[in-house]
């Protein structure tokens, strides 16, 4: 099994690897060098009028950094092309960017990095820690946000800093409305992937298409109305642990309001763990909003050896059991989908499973 260590090696080769399509990723005239403080277009004027901007970690594009082209982004509707590269910063997407597209310039996901190493009990430079959403690398809060073929990751390992207990470290946290991930990856061990919205009252609807997402704890979690669809869900092994569980792939967090949760459909979930070490989900009720009822809906999904098959659900605390939440599968398959104690699974029928497909979460929304 590889190390944490090397899996942060591989997560950066693989964009270094495709680091030599760079240059051609870029258009023409993006090859010339940034005049400016303001890239190419040299006036904070100027960089008002693009829709869409390049960025290149070389310097052949508009910016060489993420964050400095959305910080020249202003309006609505803009695009940001991303070269081939690793780019190592913390990235912050105002909820007034809205209907913003991100779109690696290459093949494959493994190209295009985002990535840094905050975790909830890095210190902060000020004073204190950063906490769970303070940790994220990623942070997108304008509705209309897409993302195609780019890995979003945060590479913080527990090994690295023993005397850290806030090892929850977020790759990507996305709050926004009509927020659509198309071939992405996200990346981490604890809480991965935060699928939230801008509060307990605002429904967030999101789609996730042939992405992948790894990680050991609650790595997807969060209370969007979050649709996975054909992605591939993969559980890692803990060298800090010797006995199961080792963790968590769902902690959905659901408002009481809200009809929908999280719906994953026609997807993988796979592990790198012993047979048995990982639990499929668990409730989580935050203190910031004790009413929440978590929902999760796991349906046409194969289900490998890794999860806990007798018992795949378990609590995050007292009071909350998971058997009062709004959890459901329907027609999973592989040896993790095995129903042996049918109470500790519970199944839709027919007619049920009709009100849990994308269409019903996603309501007059069609991603594209």
């Amino acid at each position: 099994m590889p190390s944490p260590l090397s899996r942060r090696n591989a997560l950066l080769a693989g964009a270094a690897a495709g680091s030599a399509l760079a240059l051609a990723a870029a258009p023409a005239h993006a090859h010339r060098r940034p005049r400016g403080p303001f890239g190419r277009h040299g006036s904070p004027s100027a960089r008002l009028t693009p829709t869409t901007l390049y960025v290149h970690p070389r310097g052949a594009g508009d910016f060489t950094g993420v964050q400095a082209a959305v910080d020249a982004a202003t309006g609505p509707g803009r695009t940001l092309v991303i070269a081939p590269g690793v780019y190592r910063e913390t990235v912050s997407v105002p909820a007034d960017r809205t209907d913003m597209t991100w779109i690696g310039a290459c093949d494959d996901a493994r190209d295009v990095v985002v990535v840094h190493d905050n975790a909830a009990g890095t210190p902060k430079p000020g004073g204190g820690t950063y906490g769970t959403s303070g940790s994220a690398t990623t942070t997108l809060r304008p509705d209309g946000f897409t993302a195609r073929r780019i890995t979003f990751a945060n590479d913080w390992l527990r090994a690295d800093h023993p005397g850290i207990s806030g090892t929850q470290a977020v790759a990507v946290k996305v709050m926004g409305d009509r927020s659509a991930f198309f071939d992405c990856r996200f990346l981490g061990h604890q809480d991965t992937l935060y699928a939230d919205s801008a509060s307990p009252a605002t429904v967030a609807r999101q789609y996730f298409a042939r992405c992948y997402a790894e990680g050991d704890v609650d790595f997807v979690f969060g209370r969007a109305t979050a649709v996975f669809e054909d992605c591939h869900f993969r559980t890692l092994l803990r060298p800090d642990l010797s006995s199961a569980p080792f963790g968590f792939v769902f902690a959905p967090s659901t408002a009481v309001a809200a009809p929908r949760g999280f719906l994953v459909t026609r997807s993988r979930i796979s592990s790198e763990a012993p047979d048995g070490f990982y639990k499929l989900a668990r409730p989580w009720v935050p203190s910031s909003d004790p009413t929440a009822r978590p929902m999760l809906t796991v349906r046409e999904t194969r289900i490998d050896a890794g999860i806990d098959a007798v018992a795949p659900y378990a609590n995050m605390s007292s009071g909350h059991p998971w058997q009062e939440q709004r959890f459901a599968e329907y027609r999973n398959t592989g040896p993790g989908a095995v129903i042996t104690v049918p109470e500790n699974r519970p199944q839709l029928d027919r007619v049920r499973a009709a009100s849990h497909t994308p269409r019903a979460h996603l309501g007059d929304w069609r991603p594209r």
